[in-house]
């Protein structure tokens, strides 16, 4: 278990920002289906714990927004994630598989475009 968490720690801090986007997206995507499976097996806290995870990376995304260099796009975000976070409390709440399904949803067709985003970007040569 220590090499992997040393080994994910070590992808993080050697990633460029658009690698750990997309890392953040995905630990967003899994900790949603983890709240899932949780409701399914009426673990409480587990759902808490995962549902918390996936907040805080939400969170985060929103705050690592440039409203300067991204205009319209930023701003959209920014209401598509807080609709997202909206909806994990109230999936929290209600033990809302749907909810969840729809934030899981949002967020795999968000990551497909920033994948697509940062191929491109590689292959551009424009990677920080």
């Amino acid at each position: 278990m220590y090499g992997a968490k040393q080994y994910r720690q070590t992808q993080i801090t050697t990633a460029n920002r658009g690698q750990v986007l997309l890392m953040l997206y995905e630990a967003a995507i899994q900790n949603v289906r983890k709240a899932s499976i949780a409701i399914d097996k009426k673990h409480v806290e587990a759902k808490g714990i995962a549902i918390g995870k996936a907040h805080d990376i939400i969170n985060e995304l929103v705050n690592t927004l440039d409203f300067e260099v991204g205009g319209n796009i930023a701003v959209e975000l920014e209401r598509l994630y807080n609709f997202m976070i909206e909806q994990l409390m109230k999936a929290n709440l209600e033990n809302s598989k749907e909810k969840l399904l729809a934030v899981e949803k949002l967020l795999g067709t968000l990551l497909e475009g920033w994948r697509g985003a940062v191929a491109q970007a590689n292959k551009e040569g424009i990677t920080k």
